[in-house]
């Protein structure tokens, strides 16, 4: 009862420009725009810094699954702590809801990376209609991350990229490492973990090869079947006695793997967009992260945009830190709504550094 009687007494003091009773250095908009079709309106929350006339900017890119525009995460506020660290640095931040989120329209389900890669760019040109922005730059978090890739290897009005555990290896790879991953964190047998890595490798090369065939469902509940009778066998042979209590949600995987989200995603391919991307770009990953591996995707973004001849890239890896750049124990997805930190502050001193030069 304490705790709760605490909470209905804070939140009245959190008006704008104000925390707590104690004034903010930046205000706090609200503010609402369209893409360049006038398909999606856009609701979001732009912070600035107060007493500049000037100041650059960034847009901020949230990762897989409907968020809202503080990008809540097990719990916490991903964007809407950072946001609120870099405007009192100096920086205007944009944040939005996502489609179908909050104020913004639009369908989530119906759309890829690239769409949200274009959901970005209309942000970014939003801002560069404020004649206070002088540059503009964008932040994306795992899928947010590929999504800025593409934004920016798209356009040139973008000055800078950030990515936190953004995905930048093939869509393919990418859904392997994340799998082999999570099943190497859970507490199962090796037994069982070599079971599911089996099915799962199995349907994702099936959806690879047949995405956008008419025969694509067929296939997967073939690859299943042909899977499902030999691991039969071989667990009756080796545990007569014992009953089997691994799944594989077939139904719900065929619906998402024959979604538009989905075949995008397995088939994408982040290098053509890296290779047309000549500004500054700053990649950082958490060594315990177990949705974007740190070394193949930092790899592919210093290697690429280096042999295209960006030499203004740097990575960094966070030691002991998750996917939402907390300092973890076990660093299984679901320790991180039981951390109470938000975000890591060696994280964001290494982003507070690398943006300084664009504060002159």
């Amino acid at each position: 009862m304490l705790r709760l009687l605490l909470i209905v007494l804070i939140i009245p003091l959190l008006i704008p420009g104000r925390l707590c009773g104690q004034v903010l250095p930046y205000r706090s908009e609200a503010v609402h725009f369209s893409n360049a079709d006038g398909s999606i309106r856009f609701g979001g929350t732009l912070t600035i810094p107060v007493g500049k006339k000037r100041y650059p900017a960034i847009v901020l890119v949230s990762g897989t699954g409907k968020q809202d525009r503080d990008a809540t995460m097990a719990g916490h506020p991903m964007f809407r702590v950072l946001a609120d660290s870099l405007t009192r640095r100096g920086f205007a931040v944009l944040r939005t809801d996502d489609r179908g989120v909050g104020e913004t329209t639009g369908k989530y389900e119906d759309a890829t990376t690239k769409d949200f890669a274009d959901d970005a760019l209309a942000a970014v040109h939003f801002l560069k209609q404020h004649k206070a922005v002088r540059k503009v730059g964008i932040m994306g978090h795992s899928e947010g991350g590929a999504a800025a890739i593409i934004a920016a290897g798209s356009s040139r009005d973008i000055n800078f990229v950030i990515t936190l555990a953004g995905l930048a290896i093939n869509g393919l790879d990418a859904l392997k490492l994340q799998n082999y991953a999570i099943t190497k964190s859970a507490k199962i047998s090796d037994y069982d973990r070599n079971r599911y890595d089996t099915i799962n490798t199995r349907m994702f090369d099936t959806v690879y090869r047949y995405v956008g065939a008419p025969e694509l469902e067929s296939k997967l509940r073939s690859t299943y079947a042909a899977w499902k009778q030999a691991d039969d066998s071989a667990f009756k042979k080796d545990f007569p006695d014992k009953y089997d209590h691994l799944r594989f949600f077939l139904e719900s995987y065929i619906t998402q793997a024959k979604g538009p989200w989905y075949q995008y995603q397995i088939r994408f391919d982040p290098v053509p967009y890296l290779q047309q991307i000549k500004v500054p770009f700053l990649a950082l990953n958490g060594d315990k992260d177990i949705m974007v591996t740190y070394k193949e995707n930092l790899d592919m973004i210093a290697t690429t945009l280096k042999q295209a001849g960006n030499a203004k890239v740097t990575t960094h890896v966070l030691p002991g830190t998750n996917h939402l750049f907390q300092h973890c124990v076990t660093c299984t997805r679901e320790e991180s709504s039981t951390l109470q930190e938000d975000f890591s502050a060696e994280a964001f001193t290494t982003i507070i550094q690398w943006l300084q030069p664009f504060l002159k």
